[in-house]
Formats: structure tokens, sequence, C-alpha cells
């Protein structure tokens, strides 16, 4: 490898580490390996992206990016199509895409495969040309991640902390959408709590869903909640959650290369990675034009993502 140094963009919200104990640990293990590192530290998307736009100047320097899906996504949008390799160390809460990779989770691997890794291309998608990694949704879900920022400020990040926010929100949620969707020329019309669009092979296995082929195969996996009322949604998120969620029963899924999506309301809340940006509709969701070169170990698995 070449001796150049590495920009790290870290979230020092992400995860349950805190940001000091984050920064010492990522710059003890480039130092063990007599590697130069800079921190970009950041709180909020709109910061990753301008961070990732400021690193690109430097082209001398290897990327990297330390943080949830929520910022590695913020960072690959800006990297995109740039012919630029990131490296991803996760630090987040759930961390689907670095997972999704074969990426380890633990700090010191993350830095040696941020340095001696290869580059492999992974398709993203956009919603309204907006990027995520893993999942986009309209309904539920966007009040789930207003309730569980709540919940993290109050009790700290956990798996369990977003687990009860998904309870505490469903308990209250009301209003079903009413939808017009258009998959692949596919028409229906949908009364649901929830859309669920999914990218990502490994995060639908981990929830116990088939699709894993539809991703293979280059399309994106869309699931519908049915229109159950709160008890039954309650029901079909236990089931999601515990992985014994049952076709048909507890979601409807479609498979598809281009996903179009109107309703009445023109503007929604729209979650993203984890990330809730307010858009206007309607949404089209297909896969972006440019994959992303993220650095993997030389030995990872070829499995789909």
């Amino acid at each position: 490898m070449s001796e150049q140094r590495t920009i790290v963009i870290l979230n020092t919200a992400s995860g349950s580490q805190g940001g000091e104990e984050k920064i010492a640990a990522i710059r003890d293990a480039f130092n063990a390996r007599g590697k130069a590192v800079d921190f970009v530290n950041v709180q909020d998307h709109d910061s990753v992206e301008a961070a990732a736009k400021a690193a690109l100047t430097h082209t001398d320097a290897r990327i990297a990016v330390a943080g949830g899906d929520g910022t590695i996504c913020g960072t690959a949008s800006v990297l995109a199509g740039s012919g630029r390799e990131i490296g991803i160390i996760p630090a987040g809460t759930f961390n689907y895409f670095g997972r999704s990779l074969g990426l380890p989770e633990e700090i010191d691997a993350a830095v040696e495969v941020v340095l001696s890794g290869v580059p492999r291309d992974v398709n993203v998608a956009t919603v309204n040309g907006r990027m995520f990694l893993n999942n986009a949704s309209i309904g539920a879900y966007a009040a789930i991640l207003q309730t569980r920022e709540g919940t993290y400020k109050r009790w700290g990040r956990s798996r369990l902390a977003a687990y009860w926010s998904v309870m505490k929100t469903l308990v209250t949620f009301r209003a079903p959408l009413k939808l017009d969707v258009d998959i692949d020329g596919k028409k229906l019309t949908r009364r649901t709590p929830l859309l669920f669009v999914i990218n990502n092979a490994y995060q639908l296995e981990e929830m116990g869903l088939d699709g894993a082929e539809a991703i293979a195969e280059g399309n994106l996996v869309t699931l519908i909640a049915p229109n159950s009322g709160r008890l039954g949604l309650l029901r079909h998120a236990a089931a999601l959650a515990l992985g014994i969620a049952k076709a048909e029963t507890d979601y409807e899924m479609i498979s598809g290369k281009k996903i179009e999506i109107s309703m009445k309301r023109k503007r929604r809340p729209v979650a993203r990675d984890g990330e809730i940006t307010r858009m206007g509709g309607p949404f089209t969701i297909r896969h972006a034009h440019h994959p992303l070169r993220i650095l993997v170990a030389p030995d990872a698995s070829k499995a789909v993502r």
C-alpha cells in the first residue's frame, strides 16, 4: 500500500461508544500500523455530505467513514461515481451495510481492512435521487425513528432501545396511508401504515424474510404491511422483529427494478437508512446509476449483500 494518509469522517453520535473513545481507538489502530490519520467530526446528515465533499478535494488521501448506516450513506452519496474508494469502520447500532459485506465491527480489524482491503463495487439505490444503502420507507417507520431519537437521548443507543421505540410508536400510530404503487408496470392501490423497500439481502435474512434471490437478480424488494389496525400492526411488527413473519399474513412482498409511489399528501417524511428527510412526491425508487467502491477484505465472500 502507498503511504497516503487517511481522512476518517467520524460521527461522534453513532453507536453506544463515546466520541473521544472512538477517536482514540481508531487513532491507536492507525498508529500501530505506522499510518497517518486525520479526523473530521460530524453529527448530522448535511455536515456529513459537506465533510465528504471536502475530503474529495484531497486527491492524495484515502477516505474512510466511521459511523452508522446513515453516516455511511451521507458520505457515499457524495463519493458515488467519483471513482474513489471508501473504507468503512462500522460504528452504529445495527451496521447492516458493513455486516452485509462481511466487514468487521471491531475497530482494529476494521482499520486493517481500510488499509489493506480491495475495492468491491456495491449497488445502492435512490428515492427521488437521494441515496440509500439498505432500505427506504414511507409511513410508520419515520415516526418510529423520531421516537427512537428521544429514547436514545434518555436511555442511550442500543438495539434494545431501538426495538422499544418500535413498540412505543406503534401503540399510538393511527392513520394508514392510501398509496398508488407501480412496480415495473404492475399497478396496485393499498391502504397501509408502512411501505418498506429493501436493497440488502443480508437484512432480509436477518429479519427471517425471503427475497434474497430477488436482490441477486438486481431487483428491489418492496414490503407492504396490511391495514389491520393498531393491534394487528403490533402483531406484524413483532413477527418481523422475531424473524417469524409470514408472507401474505404479516406483509405483502413484491420485487422489481423501479417502484413509483403516489398519494394525496405530496410531502412526507421518508426514512433512508435510519435518517429522516421530508420529501415531495410522487416517489421514484430505483438503483443508483453508479455503484460504490467499498474496501473489503481480500478474502471477503462474494455473496450477494
